[in-house]
């Protein structure tokens, strides 16, 4: 997400209109159909998902739904306000899903876990400007810190828990993947009049939901264990 705002002394201008991806070339309603439509992939996902799981895994699949209806929102009224409900659902669902990691891959206290979760801002902080000195990535850089933390999450649990370690791997890839879709946007826009934003939505949604099911797995397979 990029938002493009002026901002005056001390005031944010939350109407003004975005202009951040390849796609769009006006300040209409749906000057970005295809980045627009293309958010339904999080709702399916989320739909999918949800009957599966229970507990925190529900709380992940409501706010794997609520990430698909921010991004809509952003990719159409593309004001900041809309870019706000697009960017807290995502930060909400990785705070969530670390804290899901630490509480059940790890077997740690809601304390522990909690606080452990809590270290993801200053990681992220000190992650981030590091990644955003990679020439070409942009604004991608902001979430480069979770693709690391992921593949850190399945290496270090790989003989503990070798199954959800790949599960895990599996995720790191698949965002990665749809990180590179996010990042050439812009630079393929001449050639790609469309722009590869809408494989952002398509394969995060992917991964979203394969990450839940990671969760699902792992915990079925410690009730089938405790038996």
């Amino acid at each position: 997400m990029l938002l493009q705002v002026e901002k005056g002394p001390g005031r944010m201008d939350w109407t003004q209109a975005v202009d951040g991806y390849c796609e769009r070339v006006g300040p209409a309603f749906w000057a970005e159909p295809i980045n627009a439509v293309t958010n339904a992939a999080f709702l399916i996902a989320a739909i999918i998902v949800w009957p599966r799981t229970q507990g925190i895994g529900r709380v992940l699949a409501a706010i794997l739904f609520a990430i698909g209806v921010g991004s809509f929102l952003f990719h159409t009224f593309a004001q900041p306000w809309a870019g706000a409900l697009d960017v807290l659902p995502i930060v909400l669902f990785i705070l969530v899903y670390i804290y899901a990691a630490n509480r059940d891959f790890w077997g740690l206290s809601i304390t522990k876990a909690t606080g452990l979760t809590a270290l993801f801002i200053p990681y992220a902080g000190a992650t981030v400007p590091l990644f955003a000195l990679i020439p070409g990535l942009g604004d991608s850089a902001g979430y480069a810190p979770v693709p690391m933390l992921i593949a850190l999450y399945a290496y270090l649990l790989r003989h503990r828990s070798p199954e959800t370690a790949r599960g895990l791997a599996i995720g790191a890839g698949l965002l990665v993947l749809s990180l590179t879709l996010r990042t050439i946007d812009e630079p393929l826009c001449h050639h790609l009049p469309f722009g590869t934003h809408f494989g952002w939505h398509l394969l995060n949604a992917t991964m979203l939901g394969w990450m839940i099911e990671v969760h699902r797995r792992h915990m079925l397979a410690g009730a089938v264990a405790g038996r």
